[in-house]
């Protein structure tokens, strides 16, 4: 174990990379697999390779646990905190000094583009020109018609964008790009009135907007989550829905419904099926909903808010909409109820082993309404490449953001793979970015 005496001068920075460093060695492959009950556990059960798998039939009775409360406790990256990762793999500190930094995306010449929230309302550009694989230059990209900004795109798709698309919390904007800038080159350009303020994304509630366009450039989706935990009145109107427009925000209609807060949404890059991040409800269980990562189907639903996973009933809305029961789909993989699924991207880079290729991984942020905390790691999901489909299960991948006394200092949030194929990961409890990387 790394021994070096803290001083004054030695920056925190240094020392967790000195840390990360020495965690790549420690960690052992446990291969674990849990099912059933087994899999629901807490983040004292959470280790590189445990896999977990719950299915439908592992679901437990709905129960009232409105009144567990269990808010993070979010403390200080502690001098000797150490991330867990699988062998052959390590994560190095990569920025920080962010604030609620909430969206990642990689530029087509490897700039990293960080989008801060809530708060900062600004969106960074990093750069490395040093080769020393950490960031070297950082630029303010814009500040100007931001507000809650979340999702970002480049638009069209490839290797020469013309624009970079916006999902603020009440609408969509673009700004004139083109690829190495660090600036934004124009004002921001709002889209058609139903994307403007006051138009079809409206704030409140769930706040993040999630945005990407398809392969060919055609079509764009942009998320909103439900204003509510589980309510069905009017304020419900066109929320909880993933819907389709045209780039330049006409051709409006869902694209998939009954959805309570698909934070991130990716196409994969085989299939170019859409995938899903999803937020479940609250106060039914403390394993009750599972929190889900799913393909969506074009004109599907997923049952929220009357049901859940399939044609479960919500006790609070028991007996509405019986119509709409068999309707429902049920999701591709299921992980620990209030893990808070956020982003999710597929992994496309050559860095990593090449049974990698083409899997999801996703960041846990952690929530609130579990006695023992769930979330607060990156996790894979892996695909049958021979099928292009989940196998069900997913597993964790990094672990570490809690402390052994349940202080979280670590809330993944932003997840891209970066043009050397390394994996970066940013969490908004103190401001940081972490590279996952692999053999180097």
């Amino acid at each position: 174990m790394w021994k070096g005496q803290l001083t004054g001068q030695v920056s925190a920075i240094s020392i967790v990379l000195a840390l990360s460093i020495a965690a790549t060695s420690a960690v052992t492959e446990t291969g674990t697999l849990l099912t059933g009950k087994d899999a629901m556990g807490d983040w004292t059960k959470d280790a590189p390779g445990v896999r977990r798998k719950i299915t439908v039939q592992d679901l437990p009775a709905p129960s009232s646990n409105a009144l567990a409360i269990n808010f993070a406790r979010v403390a200080r990256r502690p001098a000797d905190a150490r991330l867990q990762v699988p062998p052959g793999f390590r994560i190095d500190p990569y920025a920080d000094g962010f604030r609620d930094p909430r969206f990642l995306l990689t530029a087509p010449n490897g700039d990293i583009f960080v989008v801060e929230s809530r708060g900062a309302n600004r969106i960074k550009v990093l750069r490395d020109t040093k080769g020393s694989r950490k960031p070297d230059v950082v630029e303010t990209f814009a500040t100007q018609g931001l507000n809650k900004p979340f999702g970002i795109a480049f638009y069209p798709p490839g290797n020469n964008p013309q624009f970079l698309y916006v999902a603020n919390t009440d609408g969509v904007i673009r700004f004139p790009y083109q690829v190495g800038d660090l600036k934004a080159r124009g004002p921001a350009q709002q889209l058609a009135a139903h994307l403007s303020p006051g138009g079809l994304l409206r704030g409140g509630g769930h706040w993040t907007r999630d945005i990407i366009f398809s392969a060919d450039g055609k079509k764009m989706y942009v998320t909103i989550g439900s204003r509510s935990n589980v309510s069905d009145n009017g304020a419900e109107a066109d929320r909880a829905r993933i819907f389709e427009f045209n780039p330049d925000g006409s051709g409006q209609r869902v694209y998939a419904s009954g959805i309570r807060n698909a934070v991130g949404i990716a196409f994969h890059p085989a299939s170019n099926e859409l995938w899903m991040s999803t937020n479940e409800r609250d106060e039914i269980g403390e394993n009750l909903p599972p929190d889900y990562i799913s393909s969506v189907k074009p004109g599907g639903f997923y049952g929220w808010p009357w049901f859940y996973i399939g044609n479960h009933p919500d006790p609070r809305h028991k007996g509405k909409h019986p119509e709409l029961a068999a309707k429902v789909i049920v999701p591709d993989v299921l992980v620990e109820a209030h893990s808070a699924t956020l982003n999710l991207c597929f992994y496309t880079g050559d860095q990593f082993p090449s049974d990698y290729k083409g899997d999801a991984f996703a960041a846990f942020h952690g929530s609130w309404n579990r006695t023992k905390r769930t979330g607060y790691k990156v996790v894979r999901v892996p695909f049958d490449h021979s099928t292009g489909k989940a196998r069900g299960e997913y597993e964790d991948f990094v672990t570490g953001f809690v402390t052994p006394e349940g202080k979280v200092w670590g809330r993944p949030v932003g997840i891209t793979v970066a043009k050397d194929g390394s994996l970066l990961i940013s969490e908004d409890a103190n401001g940081t970015i972490w590279r996952l990387s692999y053999g180097r």
